[in-house]
C-alpha cells in the first residue's frame, strides 16, 4: 500500500532532492506539492518545484502559498542556495504555471478528504500549515503524520547561534504548528550536519549513477560554498532529503526521543530556537518525536536509488 503525502517546501536545492526522492518511489503516493515562501520567494519556489517534477516525469499538483511570515520581514538564503535557488547553474526555471487552488486550501481539503490518512511533510517554514490551521483547526487531528524539516535537537543553529532556517525565519508559525497537537516529528538540522553530509567522493558518486544524480549534485554548487565558509562541513549536508527518508521509511530513523518542545519567539539572542526538554523539567506532556539519528547508509542507499534510471 503506498502512503498518500502532501508535500510543503520552499523549493531550493536541498528541497528539490527531497522531491525526487518522493515522486520517485513506488511506496508514496504524493497528492500535492504546496509552495511556501522561504529560501526563495514563493513564486521562484513554486518555478524549481515545477521544473522538478518535470524531470521525474511526475504530474502531482503544485500549488503557491504563503509569501511572506506571519509577522516578521523575510530572510532569504540566496547566500545558501544561488540566486535562483538551485545553484546558479543555468536551470531554465521560468514559465511554467502552477496548478490552480491555494496551498492552504488544498491542505485543508486533502486533510478533511482523507482523514487519518495523510502524511504531511514540511521542509520550509511552518507559515502554511499555521495558516491552514487558523482557518481549520479541525485538521489538526486529521494527519497521520507531520515529519518537518524543523529546527535542532542539539541547540545548535545555522542562522544564528541556537535557530535553524525555517522556524527563524517564522517563529510564530512555527509556535502555532508545535502547541497544535499535530503529530509531530522534527528532523532538526543536527541530523543532516551529523548523519546526511556528502563528501565530495559522495557526492561524484550519486553523479554517477545517472542524470538525476548529477541534477541532484550539480544544484548544491553554491550549497558547498556555504558548508565550506559558514556550517564548516567537507562537501554539503541534505536536510530536506533526511527528512523525506524518515517520512518515506520511518526505520531510518534510529534513535528518536518523545520530548515537549516549545518555540522561542521573544528571545533576544535565542528567536526561532527549537527548546527541547530533555529532562522533563517543565512538567509538559512530551509531545513531539525528535530524531536524533538515522542510519546513513540506508540514507545513502535511498538516494540512489530515486536518482537511478
Amino acid at each position: 500500500m503506498t502512503q498518500p503525502m502532501i508535500i510543503d517546501t520552499d523549493t531550493a536545492s536541498d528541497d528539490a532532492v527531497a522531491l525526487v526522492l518522493a515522486l520517485r518511489d513506488d511506496r508514496v503516493d504524493v497528492r500535492a506539492i504546496t509552495v511556501v515562501s522561504g529560501n526563495v520567494p514563493v513564486a521562484m519556489g513554486v518555478q524549481n518545484a515545477l521544473y522538478t517534477r518535470e524531470l521525474c516525469r511526475s504530474r502531482v499538483p503544485v500549488h503557491a502559498g504563503a509569501d511572506r511570515p506571519l509577522l516578521r520581514h523575510h530572510t532569504f538564503a540566496h547566500d545558501v542556495h544561488g540566486a535562483d535557488g538551485m545553484g546558479d547553474i543555468g536551470l531554465p526555471l521560468s514559465g511554467r504555471e502552477p496548478d490552480p487552488g491555494h496551498a492552504i486550501d488544498v491542505i485543508i481539503d486533502l486533510a478533511r478528504r482523507r482523514p487519518g490518512e495523510l502524511t504531511l511533510v514540511t521542509l520550509g517554514p511552518l507559515t502554511n500549515i499555521a495558516l491552514a490551521l487558523r482557518k481549520a483547526p479541525d485538521i489538526a487531528g486529521l494527519f497521520r503524520r507531520v515529519v518537518m524539516m524543523a529546527g535542532t535537537g542539539d541547540g545548535t543553529g545555522n542562522v544564528t547561534p541556537t535557530a535553524e532556517f525555517n522556524i527563524y525565519v517564522d517563529p510564530e508559525a512555527a509556535d502555532i504548528v508545535f502547541r497544535s497537537g499535530m503529530p509531530l516529528e522534527m528532523v532538526g538540522w543536527d541530523v543532516s550536519r551529523n548523519d546526511a553530509a556528502l563528501s565530495p567522493a559522495d557526492a561524484a558518486e550519486l553523479a554517477s549513477v545517472g542524470p538525476l544524480g548529477e541534477f541532484c549534485v550539480d544544484i548544491q554548487r553554491q550549497l558547498v560554498e556555504f558548508c565550506r565558509s559558514v556550517t564548516h562541513i567537507d562537501g554539503f549536508d541534505l536536510p530536506d532529503p533526511v527528512t523525506m527518508a524518515v517520512a518515506i521509511d520511518p526505520t531510518i530513523a534510529v534513535r528518536v526521543d518523545h520530548r515537549h518542545v516549545s518555540i522561542e519567539t521573544t528571545g533576544a539572542h535565542t528567536t526561532g530556537m527549537t527548546v527541547v526538554d530533555n529532562l522533563g523539567v517543565t512538567g509538559r506532556a512530551p509531545d513531539v518525536h525528535v530524531v536524533r539519528s538515522v542510519d546513513r547508509d540506508r540514507f545513502i542507499g535511498l538516494l540512489h536509488a530515486a536518482c537511478t534510471d
